[in-house]
């Protein structure tokens, strides 16, 4: 898989940390300008122009079913399976295997979110996964697109989807765990919580130089009125990088607990 950064630090979308005064944080993706390797040959653009016909061709009989994760997961018709057939064809054809093909659509998809085109970026990680049901990018990007979409059950539903593909994925988990918190803000449901906490344990588990997961644990610490472990973990990530710290979520801390460090008052 890619070098991808996190998620968070470039978004389209407004993420609160606890309220909507806060600054925005959003979540999309940040890869490489290559499409991994993936060969820009007329080949891929006269196939990537056909995924746009076969969205022209599949509006009236498939309706919203595209744009749905995972084209929503229900049974198909005999027209769209036999797009979808002419479609593996023509990538057959075009490129040197269905996960290269996989990893050119996936990217595509991740242009078209940068781009805020959400229904035709969820059309594309949809083919992505189509060609290749072990491409962690293409449930990570349908679940960003959900996320943009405020549909946060489906949001978290296509993040695990990923993880169970990219089990050791930091940052994936960290997206994940923030969709997780948003929805518990939302909700309030501290099972969803508690999970976000665990997601976001792993992370740092297996990246311990991310400030971004240390601030996120930082949060949820708050968010469960544990102001001195949320002091201790804020303090980890602004040893890591002040770059991430939230100062709005500092005055927020502040005023629930002081800085037992006495750095920040």
């Amino acid at each position: 898989m890619r070098v991808r950064m996190n998620l968070m630090q470039l978004s389209l979308v407004v993420l609160p940390l606890i309220s909507a005064a806060q600054p925005k944080q959003l979540i999309t993706s940040v890869r490489n300008n290559s499409t991994s390797g993936v060969s820009q040959s007329s080949a891929t653009t006269q196939t990537e122009t056909g995924a746009h016909a076969t969205e022209a061709t599949t509006e009236t009989s498939g309706g919203a079913t595209n744009t749905l994760p995972l084209f929503g997961e229900r049974p198909k018709t005999a027209e769209q399976i036999d797009q979808e057939v002419h479609f593996l064809n023509d990538c057959d054809q075009n490129f040197a295997s269905r996960p290269e093909a996989s990893d050119f659509f996936a990217a595509r998809g991740w242009d078209y979110v940068a781009d805020g085109q959400l229904d035709t970026a969820a059309h594309r990680f949809n083919l992505a996964w189509l060609l290749n049901d072990k491409n962690a990018d293409a449930y990570w990007g349908l679940g960003v697109v959900c996320y943009q979409k405020n549909q946060l059950p489906d949001a978290i539903r296509m993040l695990k989807r990923g993880l169970s593909v990219a089990d050791s994925n930091a940052v994936l988990m960290t997206d994940l765990a923030t969709v997780q918190i948003k929805y518990h803000q939302e909700h309030t449901s501290p099972e969803m919580l508690d999970e976000a906490e665990t997601a976001l344990q792993r992370a740092v588990a297996l990246t311990p130089a991310n400030a971004t997961s240390f601030q996120k644990l930082s949060l949820v610490s708050y968010l469960k009125s544990d102001y001195a472990k949320a002091w201790d973990y804020f303090h980890q990530a602004r040893n890591l990088d002040l770059s991430q710290l939230d100062l709005n979520y500092l005055n927020d801390l502040l005023a629930k607990h002081p800085d037992p460090k006495g750095i920040f008052k």
